[in-house]
């Protein structure tokens, strides 16, 4: 019996020692991989990081503009006692603020708000559409219903 015992003891031992070697294979895969994520999360909150200031930037760069053209326009149609002339390039609609009026608004925009303020409840955008100035025929893409 004493042999069986030994044998046994060995037998386990070598089990223990290769459920060791596999566990420690796995941690060591494991690490590799949290490594490799570690590295790929830091470069994604990088870029995270860099679009959030541009943003802001942009945000604030185009509040700035706009209220500088909206006092500009204001401005001037009060001094000479006419309606503010309207600047060709690009539109931009300037951040919401409390008592901006709707005149800020290209005119598609402004369209858009009478449509939404003349309705009785709740509007979806297909049904804002047919009822603005914004409207135009819809385009088909090939290969959906045309032979």
């Amino acid at each position: 019996m004493a042999v069986e015992e030994a044998v046994a003891m060995v037998s386990l031992v070598e089990e223990l020692r290769a459920r060791e070697a596999a566990a420690r294979a796995r941690v060591e895969a494991l690490e590799s991989q949290l490594a490799e994520l570690t590295g790929r999360l830091e470069a994604e909150r990088e870029v995270w990081s860099r679009l959030r200031v541009t943003c802001e930037t942009v945000a604030q760069v185009t509040a700035e503009i706009s209220a500088r053209n909206t006092f500009d326009t204001t401005e001037a149609a009060e001094s000479v006692n006419v309606a503010p002339v309207r600047k060709v390039g690009a539109i931009m609609v300037p951040h919401w603020r409390e008592g901006l009026p709707v005149d800020v608004l290209p005119d598609v925009y402004r369209d858009i708000v009478e449509v939404v303020a003349d309705a009785s409840g709740p509007m979806q955008a297909k049904q804002i559409v047919p009822r603005s100035a914004c409207r135009q025929p819809r385009r088909r893409s090939r290969g959906h219903g045309e032979s």
